[in-house]
């Protein structure tokens, strides 16, 4: 194994929560560039284990998709068996934070007073979704789980798997530095983790890396 994997796959392992599904009342996909996130939600939906999923996002910084993500996920709900009658979109959202926040308000304005949340997000964001959900909407009883997909399979191709490494050490700076700004609450981050962090910075993965004064 390389180094980069190495010091990756530290975090990557941090970031999940291993946290087994049960049913609530909606199943609340966070938008994504990864329609995996998608296709778990549907799973769970077929599973019964929600009778609502509510897909959230815009267009973020690193989306791909030509359409609102929540649209882009609501295809897929559709393909894989979910009824239309069941899906609830919140398109104008484009980060984490939003995600919650816009969905929190539009399920309000609706009508829809659900106390009990499976939250479905990029294995390696589930950490970051935990501590904004716990601090943007506490109250509702929630669990959060992802694509059941280790990181070596998660990508094979070199520039992806670069790609996410990126976003992922700015995910981790974040669940740092964002309980301060009153945006998630704290995570014991181990030294381990913290110490892979600094060799990747180090190694050059900075892109989403925010300068300490933002």
């Amino acid at each position: 194994m390389n180094e980069v994997d190495k010091n990756a796959r530290i975090i990557w392992d941090y970031m999940l929560m291993h946290q087994n599904p049960k049913p609530m009342d909606a199943i609340f996909a966070l938008g994504s560039n990864d329609l995996r996130v998608a296709e778990r939600a549907a799973e769970l939906y077929i599973n019964g284990f929600g009778k609502y999923v509510i897909c959230a996002g815009g267009n973020g910084k690193a989306s791909d998709f030509p359409r609102p993500e929540a649209e882009m996920f609501s295809g897929v709900l559709l393909n894989k068996g979910v009824p239309a009658e069941k899906i609830i979109l919140e398109k104008r959202s484009t980060n984490t934070g939003e995600n919650i926040l816009f969905t929190k308000t539009y399920l309000e304005e609706k009508g829809f007073d659900f106390k009990s949340f499976i939250l479905v997000q990029k294995p390696y964001m589930e950490r970051r979704t935990f501590a904004a959900f716990c601090k943007q909407w506490p109250g509702p009883e929630f669990i959060v789980t992802s694509p059941q997909i280790s990181f070596d399979d998660y990508t094979t191709n070199k520039s992806d798997r670069d790609r996410f490494i990126h976003v992922m050490i700015g995910d981790l700076q974040r669940i740092k530095e964002y309980p301060a700004k009153g945006f998630q609450i704290t995570q014991e981050i181990p030294h381990n983790v913290w110490s892979a962090y600094e060799r990747l910075v180090g190694l050059g993965y900075i892109k989403y890396v925010m300068k300490t004064h933002e």
